[in-house]
């Protein structure tokens, strides 16, 4: 029996960006900021989530 992930991993979806072979980008929506403490001073960095290429969500548009 199939699953519907294996047809709508991040890997065929139009949204996902590769960055590596087995992980990339999911620019689905705008980047999120990420707030994170480097010695003693807080830094911000806005990022798109890395999702794994087998992973999938609800939002997932096919890719041409």
């Amino acid at each position: 029996m199939k699953t519907k992930k294996a047809h709508r991993a991040c890997e065929a979806c139009a949204f996902w960006n590769p960055m590596e072979e087995s992980h990339g980008e999911c620019r689905r929506h705008a980047p999120q900021t990420v707030a994170f403490e480097v010695d003693d001073e807080v830094k911000f960095e806005s990022m798109f989530p890395v999702t794994a290429s087998d992973d999938w969500c609800g939002d997932y548009e096919k890719a041409d």
